[in-house]
């Protein structure tokens, strides 16, 4: 019998690529990643990973075997969704993710909402990168999380996890004048992190308008971004959750470009009660705060 727990250590290796990682995001040590690995090795009676030095990489084996952990994983999580049905009072833990810009926009009103609804069920939100949701969503860091995709940077389906749209939102250039995205060629830009989404989104915007951005500062929270727009810094890309009220001076103008934020679970807790109710508040909020962003 093949055991869960090695099953989904497998699988995480497919996402991560090393035992280091794996290790990391599952609160193992490598050794004991590398021991559950070859334990699991054992009761499949094929091997399952080639090592090469220190590399270690799955065979053709191991790659059916994570397609068949996806099914597995999502029927217990299915599994344990009907049991939350039997409950009269909806409790335990709700572990939420969401980016910077959508925590005092959409999220903390659902909040409210569902404290009210569930006052047994125990919200807790963490910060986390979009880019970076769907592998906290794999470890079970968190049950719910808002994710993104630009035009310009689609994101491969995870076969992990379910997914709902929520917002299609502006994409607004931030300048000084309000001459178009063409002229900026020779202009400092403001990008965010090296690795985010949006730096990436940056950069292929600018790539489709014929030149590559000079960038000469890296924010990653859209208010210093503003302001140092305002202060003649530079341009940059600010998203609709990301305006706010931009300070003096500063002109955006809305580019064709649109931002996608999707509402993220794991395959088979689409109807658990608690991922249900959050997945309905952060809809309502959607549609109340934001109707013209409604995808």
């Amino acid at each position: 019998m093949l055991d869960v727990r090695r099953l989904r250590l497998l699988r995480e290796l497919a996402h991560r690529q090393t035992i280091a990682a794996v290790a990391e995001a599952m609160s193992y040590t490598p050794s004991a990643v590398s021991q559950q690995l070859s334990a699991l090795e054992r009761e499949a009676g094929v091997p399952l990973l080639e090592r090469t030095g220190r590399r270690v990489t799955l065979t053709p084996a191991a790659q059916t075997l994570v397609e068949h952990t996806e099914t597995i994983l999502a029927t217990l999580e299915r599994a344990a969704a009907d049991l939350t049905i039997a409950g009269a009072q909806l409790t335990g833990t709700l572990r939420i993710g969401a980016f910077p810009t959508a925590v005092p926009t959409i999220l903390a009103p659902a909040l409210i909402t569902l404290s009210g609804d569930h006052p047994g069920l125990e919200l807790v939100v963490t910060q986390l990168d979009p880019a970076t949701a769907p592998a906290a969503l794999r470890a079970r860091s968190v049950d719910i999380a808002l994710v993104q995709e630009y035009d310009h940077v689609p994101v491969a389906p995870d076969p992990a996890l379910d997914t709902d749209p929520l917002l299609a939102e502006t994409i607004y250039l931030a300048a000084l004048t309000d001459d178009p995205l063409s002229d900026h060629r020779t202009s400092p830009w403001i990008a965010s992190t090296p690795g985010t989404l949006c730096h990436t989104m940056t950069i292929r915007v600018c790539e489709a308008a014929g030149f590559t951005p000079r960038i000469r500062h890296h924010v990653d929270d859209f208010s210093t971004v503003l302001a140092l727009v305002a202060a003649g810094r530079g341009v940059s890309l600010v998203p609709e959750l990301g305006v706010g009220t931009p300070p003096a001076g500063v002109v955006l103008a809305p580019l064709a470009t649109r931002r996608h934020t999707r509402l993220a679970y794991r395959s088979g807790t689409r109807d658990h009660r608690a991922v249900s109710a959050a997945r309905a508040a952060l809809h309502d909020c959607a549609a109340t705060y934001f109707p013209q962003a409604l995808p």
